[in-house]
């Protein structure tokens, strides 16, 4: 019953998507990223970085956006969805699927959620979980889910007012660098 009522409630704020969300006088758009906006979504990673305190970290081109997003011959490995004011790109949510194996079912793993700070507080970041939410129920995947830092208090109090539930039983891992490179040659 519960996940059924949560199903219509997403459709039901989604559907106001299809043509943008309206908020007071501003409306925000929702779409699918396209070629073109690859030089703004660059942008908007740059930001990103610099509001996570981390402004030198992004390696990333827009010829590794564009190969990602729109390769010449395959399926995406990454997604990316834009948010837009009055045809300005304010805002992108980039993703990708994941599989659970308790499940058995498919997910969405959301890499970055980013609005232009001068842009907060307009509806962009909700309407961009909103759409998130929409493509899980429409494939019925189970999950959407993304880190977030834990100094991030806005953030977290956002994520949790839309009913996200921290999973802190889990130690995030990562291998990269020197140490990606020697584990991957170790079966060499």
């Amino acid at each position: 019953m519960r996940s059924r009522l949560a199903r219509t409630l997403v459709l039901q704020l989604v559907s106001s998507l299809r043509t943008g969300l309206r908020i007071g006088t501003v409306t925000v758009t929702i779409r699918d990223a396209a070629p073109a906006d690859v030089p703004e979504i660059l942008r908007l990673v740059h930001a990103l970085a610099v509001y996570e305190k981390e402004p030198d970290a992004v390696e990333a081109t827009e010829a590794d956006f564009a190969t990602a997003l729109f390769p010449e011959s395959g399926t995406p490995t990454t997604r990316c969805l834009i948010a837009e004011k009055d045809g300005t790109v304010i805002g992108m949510a980039v993703w990708y699927v994941t599989f659970s194996t308790w499940t058995g079912r498919n997910g969405i793993w959301l890499e970055d959620l980013f609005v232009d700070p001068e842009h907060r507080g307009a509806g962009a970041g909700k309407a961009l979980l909103v759409r998130l939410a929409e493509i899980c129920v429409e494939n019925d995947w189970r999950r959407l889910e993304w880190w977030v830092l834990t100094w991030n208090e806005p953030s977290i109090a956002f994520y949790r007012s839309l009913g996200s539930v921290p999973q802190n039983e889990w130690e995030v891992h990562r291998i990269d660098g020197a140490a990606l490179k020697e584990l991957g040659a170790a079966g060499s």
